[in-house]
């Protein structure tokens, strides 16, 4: 039985699809946190997990005090 997405899975596989499609490209940054929030209607905590994957796949990278940008990709 296929287990359904937790909503960071949804947010991460949302972003992972704004940059497979070019929609973001490198160097672009990612709304705020504030944006993400009301845009998906979710918490800080669902940012966090999906940011942390995101970074973890080297998809984006983030500058503390200034925002989360798509990274080069290799």
């Amino acid at each position: 039985m296929l287990v359904p997405a937790t909503k960071w899975e949804k947010l991460a596989d949302h972003i992972r699809e704004q940059i497979r499609s070019g929609a973001l490209k490198p160097g672009d940054q990612l709304p705020s946190t504030a944006q993400l929030k009301a845009e998906h209607n979710v918490g800080d905590g669902v940012i966090r997990y999906a940011m942390h994957a995101l970074r973890t796949e080297g998809l984006v990278e983030s500058t503390h005090g200034v925002g989360v940008f798509v990274a080069e990709q290799k």
